[in-house]
């Protein structure tokens, strides 16, 4: 980036916690890589006069606003302001739901933070997080069988991060570390295949890894543990488990946690009720 370059700065503006607000920006300054950004929040904005400071803020840096406010007032007064100051404005629910009021013929509650509810479904998740820590690197077998997903991997294939990741959609994960001559539970045969997911990498992109966390450890990196004729062993290994198993099978080498999570509920067939409202028993 050049010394002329300019920073773009973007405002989060929100009566709750921001979060959808927010995901956009994220996902839209992810498509511009050489773009230098700053990305400010105001989130839990109840009153004018942190509203009207917020935006007051937004102008001096020329920033572009995203918004999520339930309030019709506040959003009008955002609105106005950013036309009478010439920026850029988003407002991220209102099109939307006045769309589905239209169509349903209902009013919407207008309640701020209303998806994060502190109802059934939200203690569901909360359940399905234990259940990933309580089941994490095979620390009790029986897990597996009460598993919705099970994940199998060499070490530093993203279990335990995918697990906790797929347990806020509401999903019970157990996870099992594979290492060659190992012992694999009998209840991990027991499992039906189509729960199972075998996670791999490349090899080169694993003794990187490796390294790289040996060095964070304040260790040597050139150890067992990173040579690169185990790791090749090590899934070899794992390759051969999983054609025996039948399972699905999902290299993360150039996946995020979130891209490999959205394969697996799409191999598995599995929906993310995580922000479901409905009461299911």
């Amino acid at each position: 980036m050049n010394d002329e370059a300019k920073i773009l700065t973007i405002y989060v503006i929100s009566d709750s916690a921001g979060e959808t607000a927010t995901k956009l920006a994220q996902a839209t300054m992810a498509q511009f890589p050489t773009v230098e950004f700053n990305l400010y929040r105001k989130t839990f904005v109840t009153d004018k006069e942190t509203l009207i400071k917020g935006l007051a803020e937004a102008k001096k840096h020329d920033a572009m606003i995203l918004f999520t406010m339930i309030d019709e007032e506040f959003s009008a007064l955002i609105r106005e302001f950013c036309t009478e100051s010439d920026l850029f404005n988003f407002d991220v629910l209102s099109s939307t739901i006045t769309e589905i009021e239209n169509r349903s013929g209902v009013k919407a509650t207008r309640e701020p933070g209303a998806l994060h509810h502190l109802n059934k479904n939200y203690f569901k998740r909360i359940k399905a997080m234990e259940f990933a820590v309580k089941y994490d690197d095979g620390k009790d077998p029986r897990g597996f069988l009460e598993a919705d997903v099970v994940l199998l991997g060499v070490s530093r294939t993203s279990k335990t991060p995918l697990s906790l990741f797929l347990a806020n959609k509401n999903l019970k994960v157990a996870n099992l570390p594979l290492v060659p001559q190992a012992h694999i539970p009998k209840q991990i045969w027991e499992v039906d295949p189509s729960k199972i997911v075998g996670l791999t990498n490349d090899p080169d992109i694993l003794n990187s890894i490796r390294k790289e966390r040996m060095l964070a450890y304040g260790l040597n990196p050139d150890t067992a543990y990173s040579d690169i004729e185990k790791i090749k062993a090590e899934l070899a290994f794992a390759k051969d488990l999983y054609e025996k198993l039948g399972c699905v099978v999902i290299n993360v080498a150039s996946l995020s946690i979130e891209e490999t999570a959205s394969m697996i509920m799409n191999a598995l067939k599995l929906e993310d009720h995580s922000y479901y409202t409905t009461e299911e028993e």
